[in-house]
């Protein structure tokens, strides 16, 4: 049935009802996919054993539709968590991947018109190849099967204040009215053969690259989609005009003082999302404090106090648990707009590339010894802290507990291994002499594990307990650990006794 020719238009902002509709539904229905694709999944592989021993064309059509099935739900899955798909965001040209994916429908081309408006072709945006990609694909699939014959489909490329807009429209059938507000929703499709998966993996790429979609249809004239990244998105390549003030024949450290405000926003801009995590993980930073006082030392050329700042904030760093993924997000960042303030300054100074070399050399060589003593720092501090850490257990882990003026018990409890048998030794023998025990009791009953090495130490150590003069009872020895002894060849003097538990030692020497 035709309109009256009036256009319909449907918008979708990330913000409105329709996300979340379409993230409801898509959790919903992803949850369904994946209790379905399990059964599915053992079904088809019993089908394959019948398959083995039985040749029938029913099977084959039987594993066919299955394959088609399980395909779907994992598009599905794909398309409604789509974090699951690990990609890196890069720098990405979308007049030239719209390019490279026109030569896909190549054989197409002989009955559709393809008109291209490319402006601001030089525009990138940051996101997700990949997934970009593939949404821009189905935009255009989607486009071509529109046009049931001859037709055009118009690209256009344009950036328009604060946002990069990309728009696909074809001469096609278009949508019904009605039917607008369900595009993107999973397995909504108006095609006789489609599962609607196609549009529910653009809606979801493109915002979750913090894009909207405006819609715009005509059945019988055909459908616009209009695609719009917000400027916040695009990725700015190397340096930047930041439009400074400027006093002829002023100092660079003037400089940096009269744009001071604009250094905050700028760095404020680029350091929005780790300032969010910052904030959200309640580490203790404050982070306009500490490059404020980097740039005024890096502004003055002062490297030794720069020095001193790294390591005294590595320390902080560490104390306070802040990753370090996060201090170097910050530098990088700091970098990149202390970069910039250089370029627009050396803009209006005048400078050759010898000395725009020299600079790039000296600059990155103070950021760089800043980051190498910020790290020493913060490692040394938390190589310190495990040392302490790794003392205090092991005065805890090797208690000889006195039963009588001759006679204690030493319980060894948990892992033991080379580092810790050393520090079983040391202190045992030593606490023997001064407290001059005449016989101890050593119960491995709670050792979880000993290796081979271990063991054949722990039994040096039972010899050098003898060597003072010392009678050495062995209690809880496992099965695993007396194989071990057998396979080391291990043979106890007259000075060391075993009994299976410490219960049993306790009452025949007491």
């Amino acid at each position: 049935m035709r309109s009256n020719g009036q256009e319909r238009n449907y918008k979708a902002p990330k913000t409105d009802d329709t996300l979340s509709r379409l993230a409801s539904i898509g959790q919903i229905a992803a949850g369904i996919a994946h209790e379905v694709r399990n059964p599915l999944t053992a079904v088809k592989g019993f089908l394959q054993l019948l398959q083995e021993e039985i040749s029938h064309g029913y099977l084959d059509i039987a594993c066919s539709e299955l394959d088609q099935a399980i395909a779907t739900l994992q598009d599905l899955l794909q398309v409604s968590k789509p974090d699951l798909e690990e990609e890196s965001y890069l720098s990405i040209n979308l007049c030239s991947e719209l390019e490279s994916l026109l030569y896909l429908f190549q054989d197409q081309i002989y009955r559709v018109q393809i008109v291209r408006n490319f402006r601001n072709s030089d525009e990138v945006i940051y996101g997700k190849r990949n997934q970009l990609k593939k949404a821009f694909f189905n935009l255009l699939k989607n486009a071509f099967e529109a046009i049931p014959h001859e037709g055009i489909i118009t690209i256009d490329h344009y950036r328009m204040g604060d946002f990069v807009f990309v728009s696909i429209s074809d001469t096609g059938v278009g949508v019904p009215q009605e039917k607008l507000q369900l595009l993107g929703t999973p397995f909504f499709t108006t095609k006789d053969e489609g599962t609607g998966m196609g549009l529910t993996q653009v809606f979801s790429t493109i915002y979750q690259h913090g894009g909207t979609i405006d819609v715009k249809s005509r059945e019988g004239i055909g459908t616009t989609f209009t695609i719009q990244f917000p400027i916040e998105m695009i990725e700015q390549i190397g340096v930047m005009n930041l439009n400074m003030q400027y006093v002829e024949g002023q100092s660079f450290q003037e400089y940096f003082v009269m744009n001071q405000d604009r250094f905050h926003e700028l760095f404020a801009h680029e350091t929005k999302e780790t300032n969010q995590l910052i904030e959200a993980s309640m580490y203790n930073i404050d982070v306009q404090d500490i490059f404020d006082r980097m740039a005024k030392l890096l502004v003055e050329e002062r490297q030794h106090e720069l020095t001193i700042l790294a390591k005294e904030l590595g320390k902080t760093g560490a104390r306070n648990d802040v990753p370090l993924v996060i201090k170097l997000e910050l530098i990088q960042a700091f970098r990149k707009v202390y970069w910039n303030l250089l370029h627009n300054y050396y803009q209006h100074v005048g400078l050759d590339m010898e000395g725009v070399f020299q600079l790039g050399i000296k600059t990155n060589f103070i950021l760089d010894h800043y980051i190498f003593h910020y790290f020493s720092s913060y490692i040394e501090y938390k190589d310190e802290l495990l040392r302490s850490h790794r003392e205090t257990i092991d005065d805890l882990s090797v208690p000889i507990i006195p039963l009588s003026a001759s006679m204690a018990v030493l319980p060894i409890v948990g892992t033991l291994d080379t580092y810790r048998a050393k520090k079983v030794q040391e202190r045992t023998l030593n606490q023997i002499a001064s407290l001059k025990i005449q016989k101890i009791i050593i119960d491995l009953s709670g050792v979880a594990f000993m290796d081979t090495a271990v063991v054949g130490h722990l039994f040096r150590i039972v010899e050098g307990i003898g060597l003072l003069g010392c009678k050495a009872i062995i209690t809880g020895i496992r099965p695993e650990i007396a194989n071990t002894m057998i396979e080391l060849g291990i043979v106890f003097t007259e000075k060391v006794d075993t009994k299976a538990t410490l219960q049993q030692a306790l009452e025949e020497y007491q």
